[in-house]
């Protein structure tokens, strides 16, 4: 079941960002997906949102319900169902073409040659479940993200609503638990800082897809059933 950690601290506008980062460095995955740029001094956060032309409402939705569990029904609008969508979509471009192709070539590095026999199977678990993911994203790409879309622009879709989504939106992670717990209980090597490496970067990979899903679940599907009813 999925969880996240809960602080008791919310942010505002007029907050400095790096006060933000500072209460959790979860944080900083969060603003490689809204395109935030590095070098923001003591700036606020509405100031680096204005300057990287997103919306300050957005983003302090998304990392408030990181970090206090705020729910988004509240602010259920047309313009911040368009912002967690774009977001979430930027994040599939992260996990996709910056992440995993991270992980897998530590992965492979990491691997010790006295297992040719098993190193291709690791690779290959890893691959499939990537390829998993790949379709788990489509998925929302195509169908999910444009019916959303059109609904903000006040367009009907047949047959169609966000419920569907819901029932069945599966949590994407189990593989990627199999093969941390593979490495940790069974494979022995000769280099196991770079093998370590690997297990930071699974367990980090594992709780940002948690994060993810749960803003899908928790912050978006609750603001596009508002927006249909």
């Amino acid at each position: 079941m999925l969880q996240r950690r809960v602080y008791k601290r919310t942010f505002s506008p007029d907050d400095a960002l790096i006060d933000l980062v500072n209460e959790d460095v979860d944080i900083i995955p969060i603003l490689s997906r809204f395109s935030i740029p590095l070098g923001f001094g003591n700036k606020t956060i509405n100031e680096v949102c204005h300057e990287a032309g997103i919306s300050t409402e957005v983003f302090l939705l998304v990392v408030n319900f990181m970090l206090s569990g705020e729910q988004a029904s509240a602010n259920a609008t047309r313009e911040t169902a368009s912002g967690i969508v774009d977001f979430l979509h930027n994040s599939h471009e992260y996990f996709l073409s910056y992440k995993f192709p991270h992980i897998r070539a530590n992965l492979t590095s990491a691997l010790d040659s006295t297992h040719e026999d098993i190193n291709p199977v690791i690779v290959n678990f890893f691959d499939d479940y990537v390829s998993q993911v790949r379709l788990h994203f489509n998925y929302e790409e195509n169908t999910v993200w444009p019916y959303i879309r059109n609904l903000i622009a006040g367009e009907s879709s047949s047959g169609y609503n966000i419920g569907v989504f819901q029932a069945n939106h599966d949590e994407i992670n189990e593989k990627l638990s199999d093969l941390k717990n593979i490495i940790m209980r069974y494979y022995h090597t000769s280099q196991p800082n770079k093998m370590y490496d690997v297990l930071v970067d699974i367990f980090n990979c594992e709780e940002d897809l948690n994060i993810h899903t749960l803003i899908e679940n928790e912050v978006l599907i609750p603001m596009v059933k508002s927006i249909e009813q």
